[in-house]
């Protein structure tokens, strides 16, 4: 037990100790959290930002450069060998995201019954990196499909697992920049993918290969080494990591979720990562009929659609421009480039702003008038080049910066463990529908003008706004609500077990702006 000391009471700690009680924590709880200094919390945090967030951004970077090599080896040869023509290519493309989709949730289902998720995740990335090397000695055209479909059943389970694990080691004020930092990989993969594979596409006609074979194959080995190194060095959660954090700083991290988290039965729920293995399928009916998180899912999608569309396509939309296919792979290099940049520094601003909706909406807007533009001087790409070539890069300014945003603000507002992992799962499946879509939209037969996939991104960027328009106002609504409430006050008129099947619609809970 921790002792109430003078220094925790004058050094006006007592206001935070009362915010803990009234978060749910034990009293004995609430006076350790509050022993801790500032320099103290900080020197925690270091170390967790030291092990946790690089590990999984490689990981989501390799996850990356698996799927941005398809629209590489394109346009190194891939389609005349195979024999593809028409929209065959999207096909490839969109066969990725059916089972990328439908098993996004039940993979998260499956995490939660691991003890440790980095045997879980390691599982995932080594399997996907052998199904990429293989991928790369592929015939035909229907054995690329094959390939592509396996590396979405292994990929699925992916990013709501890292997602996930984020939410387990850091308050919600700390996530937004963690989750930006993890994600901003994804936008260096665009820009790494292209070098690595101007590089790769060198070794063509070694021990008889074609060089887009070698882009698949190098890759696909790096993915299954770093597959294997997850079940070593991956932290799994504060109370399974005893190796470099001592009992003290292990207690505080479980009992800052617990506090930060928003879960209404903090004071008999115990472990969040045991709550989280109790799987609840109320949790899951709760989740099913939250209206938020399908606004939430409209404002993923306008993200993903032209995000996914631009991937695949980006190479082809440079080469259009007059360039050869090493020169295109190279300059698709600094739209990402720009993209990975503005994704950090509007996690930072998110985080220390404490609001999701302004650089969500910002951004938004940058892909809507991006794409408007590129609809209007596409079709005569070669004449526009400087102005197109801008264009492209404000998109890739745009689109990235707004999935860990959405992903960060949804994780925030939804209270307890088990909603909270079959959340971000439904969350990321319903905005990679819009995956499936932007694997659709840019056509090869459309080629360089591409109308429908630019109307389509400018459409849903305008959609996405306005759905982040309600979604605050929402939030804001329930927060009003119940403003000035205690929760002595509040548990005069519930329970605790209906303040806890409440969840976050709880007059305890407040949402995240």
């Amino acid at each position: 037990m921790v002792e109430k000391s003078e220094d925790v009471e004058k050094g006006g700690k007592t206001a935070l100790y009362g915010r803990y009680l009234g978060a749910g924590l034990m009293e004995d709880d609430a006076w350790f959290l509050c022993r801790f200094s500032k320099a103290e919390d900080r020197a925690i945090y270091r170390k967790v930002d030291c092990r946790v967030v690089p590990m999984l951004a490689m990981l989501y970077l390799i996850s990356h450069l698996d799927r941005a090599n398809l629209g590489n080896a394109k346009i190194e040869g891939l389609e005349k060998d195979l024999g593809m023509d028409g929209n065959m290519y999207n096909i490839v493309v969109s066969v990725f995201f059916v089972p990328y989709i439908l098993l996004e949730i039940p993979s998260n289902m499956l995490l939660a019954k691991f003890k440790r998720p980095s045997i879980y995740i390691g599982t995932l990335v080594t399997c996907w990196g052998l199904v990429v090397t293989f991928s790369g000695l592929t015939q035909s055209f229907a054995g690329l499909c094959v390939s592509r479909f396996l590396v979405g059943v292994f990929e699925a389970g992916f990013f709501p697992a890292a997602v996930w694990l984020i939410s387990m080691w850091y308050p919600p004020n700390r996530t937004g920049g963690r989750t930006s930092i993890f994600y901003v990989s994804s936008a260096a993969s665009g820009a790494f993918s292209g070098l690595l594979a101007a590089g790769i596409a060198q070794l063509h006609g070694s021990a008889g290969q074609e060089g887009w074979r070698w882009i698949f194959i190098i890759e696909g080995i790096v993915s299954v080494l770093f597959g294997i190194s997850t079940f070593f060095f991956l932290p799994d959660t504060p109370s399974l990591t005893s190796r470099w954090l001592n009992e003290d700083e292990r207690r505080y991290l479980v009992l800052m979720n617990q506090a930060t988290r928003g879960s209404n039965a903090a004071r008999t729920a115990g472990n969040d990562v045991e709550e989280a293995k109790r799987f609840d399928w109320k949790a899951i009916r709760a989740m099913l009929t939250d209206h938020h998180i399908y606004l939430q899912a409209i404002v993923f999608s306008s993200n993903a659609i032209p995000n996914n569309g631009m991937k695949y396509t980006m190479p082809q939309i440079v080469r259009n421009m007059g360039y050869e296919s090493t020169t295109a792979q190279l300059m698709s290099a600094p739209p990402y480039v720009c993209g990975a940049i503005a994704t950090v520094l509007s996690g930072i601003y998110a985080d220390k702003r404490g609001n999701r909706m302004k650089p969500i909406v910002f951004f938004q807007v940058c892909v809507l008038v991006s794409m408007a533009v590129l609809f209007r001087y596409a079709p005569n790409i070669e004449d526009n080049i400087a102005l197109c070539y801008t264009m492209v890069i404000i998109v890739c300014i745009g689109v990235y910066p707004i999935v860990p945003a959405c992903n960060t603000w949804c994780l925030n507002n939804l209270a307890g463990a088990e909603k909270r992992v079959s959340g971000v799962a439904f969350l990321v499946t319903m905005g990679n529908t819009g995956g499936f879509i932007g694997s659709w939209v840019f056509l090869n037969t459309e080629s360089p003008s591409y109308p429908t996939g630019f109307g389509t991104s400018l459409s849903i960027a305008g959609a996405g706004i306005m759905c982040a328009f309600l979604l605050e106002w929402l939030y804001s609504r329930h927060n009003k609500r119940w403003e000035g409430y205690t929760r002595e006050e509040v548990e005069e008129q519930y329970t605790p077990q209906q303040l806890h099947d409440m969840g976050d619609r709880s007059p305890l809970f407040k949402y995240g702006l």
